[in-house]
């Protein structure tokens, strides 16, 4: 398959406990008009099929984004096995409260980066990776630049809002 060819950005998460913070950079992906394809493998449960998605994601995907809690084990595992940038996403958990996630995705070994977003950050893993895409494309440049416009947009409208009617009134 060649380069343009691929989809974008892989998601993958090892559980659909993880779905509704995965959704968050699915849901920027959209917005910003950046495909993507979703899975849920699981790399303590299913490795055999862990490993194949990984080995054949260099064929499939630009970018991944992994998200994983507790021993968050499959961003870095899918580091280990695919070429191109991995974005990890620690997950929050009944347990640790997402600070076990957040020390296994950062710690990784020499050599098997993995580029770690805030607990719960599905938001910011969507944008990083349309940045990162953005480098070589022009258009998406120019969307992703509109988006952050909107942002600054939208904090100035509830600034102003905050001072006409006040905290009480908001």
């Amino acid at each position: 398959m060649s380069d343009t060819k691929k989809i974008p950005v892989g998601l993958v998460m090892g559980s659909d406990s993880d779905l509704e913070i995965m959704g968050k950079a699915a849901d920027v992906l959209d917005e910003l008009g950046v495909g993507y394809e979703m899975r849920i493998i699981s790399a303590h449960r299913e490795p055999d099929e862990f490993f194949e998605y990984a080995k054949e994601a260099n064929e499939r995907y630009k970018i991944i984004i992994a998200g994983a809690g507790k021993a968050a084990h499959l961003p870095g595992m899918t580091a280990a096995l695919f070429d191109g940038p991995v974005i990890g996403i620690p997950m929050k958990t009944s347990d640790l409260g997402g600070v076990d996630s957040l020390y296994s995705i950062v710690q990784m070994p020499s050599g098997i980066p993995v580029a770690t977003v805030a607990i719960n950050g599905g938001m910011n893993a969507g944008l990083l990776a349309v940045r990162m895409l953005a480098m070589e494309d022009h258009d998406l440049l120019a969307r992703m630049k509109k988006f952050i416009a909107d942002q600054k947009e939208s904090v100035v409208k509830k600034d102003e809002k905050l001072q006409e009617v006040g905290h009480r009134g908001y």
